[in-house]
């Protein structure tokens, strides 16, 4: 059984993309065969963001929404979830916000996005330039946010100012291949990027990307702790994570539920991880906490709206047990 937390009004900027999300009705409906659909807040940084509010942290979102009706849709979804907007820009003319399309469904699920044009990849400077550092535990930046410009060096330069403000910075690495131009682009970022970073959070596939490996190996979250990385956390999906800091090797396992989809579990992990981290939970309270939230969310509808509650996570974690770390 976990010990009780109590989250602080700790504040977090999270940067990266925010979209529309439309859900085939009833749950278990292929797209294709869809009359109706739900529409609800989405993309990585935005799902982040909401869920460490729904902690009852502060979190705002650095990212540009088209002017058009998708975008205000954006906005006042983030203004329900209290999402805070000063770091929202609206991007130029013929850009879109990404939407997303996705499935209900675990068996032959499918999801697809459009982002011809993201308007999220059109981040103006001034917003790095004018970030409000003051009381910030963390820049969390999530991966697909660096895939192009101007984005990345708008990104590369508010990790700068938040390195020199004292703030930690946390990459997200969210690896989406249709974002970059090639595999090898993405590795080079990746990789001089994490160095500026004191937690680094990947998958097994993204870790090896940003490794130029062909296998998945655990060894490469190592790497970086040489590099300067304070916290590794390489995630497995089924089998648990490891976690490296230095000092200790970490194995965990999952929560087991019985799902309705395989999306937003990441994003969920991530936010649950950061507001247990950042209020001084240990380390495998904390990968405890993502991990159970990532389990919730995934028995849930939508992304951003299916975030859980402080309460939610811990009680949660009071009547579920987690399996057992695997130990090859």
């Amino acid at each position: 059984m976990t010990a009780e937390i109590r989250i602080p009004q700790s504040r977090f900027i999270v940067v990266g993309r925010a979209g529309m999300d439309l859900y085939p009705e009833p749950a278990g409906t292929k797209i294709a065969d869809a009359v109706n659909f739900s529409a609800m807040l989405g993309g990585s940084a935005a799902n982040i963001a909401a869920g460490l509010s729904r902690l009852g942290c502060r979190a705002s979102l650095m990212t540009a929404l088209s002017d058009d009706p998708v975008g205000r849709f954006c906005a006042n979804r983030m203004t329900a979830l209290g999402i805070g907007q000063e770091l929202v820009a609206r991007s130029g003319p013929g850009l879109r916000t990404s939407l997303a399309l996705s499935e209900t469904r675990l068996e032959d699920h499918e999801t697809l996005i459009y982002r011809n044009g993201a308007a999220d990849f059109d981040l103006p400077l001034h917003l790095a330039e004018s970030m409000d550092l003051a009381g910030v535990q963390a820049l969390v930046v999530t991966g697909t946010a660096l895939a192009r410009e101007p984005s990345r060096s708008v990104v590369i330069k508010a990790m700068e100012r938040a390195r020199g403000a004292g703030v930690d910075v946390v990459l997200d690495l969210d690896y989406r291949p249709y974002s970059w131009s090639s595999i090898e682009e993405a590795s080079a970022v990746y990789r001089s990027t994490a160095r500026m970073c004191q937690i680094v959070v990947g998958n097994d596939l993204e870790f090896a990307v940003m490794y130029g490996e062909a296998q998945p190996n655990p060894g490469l979250a190592r790497t970086l702790l040489r590099e300067g990385v304070g916290l590794c956390i390489y995630k497995m999906g089924q089998d648990g994570a490891f976690s490296f800091d230095g000092r200790q090797e970490l194995r965990t396992g999952i929560y087991p539920v019985t799902a309705l989809k395989p999306v937003g579990a990441g994003d969920a992990f991530m936010a649950s991880f950061l507001a247990a981290h950042y209020c001084g939970a240990d380390l495998h309270d904390s990968i405890a906490r993502g991990s159970a939230a990532a389990a919730i969310v995934v028995s849930r509808k939508g992304c951003a709206d299916a975030m859980p509650a402080l309460e939610d996570v811990t009680g949660f974690m009071a009547q579920q047990t987690m399996t057992a770390a695997r130990m090859d």
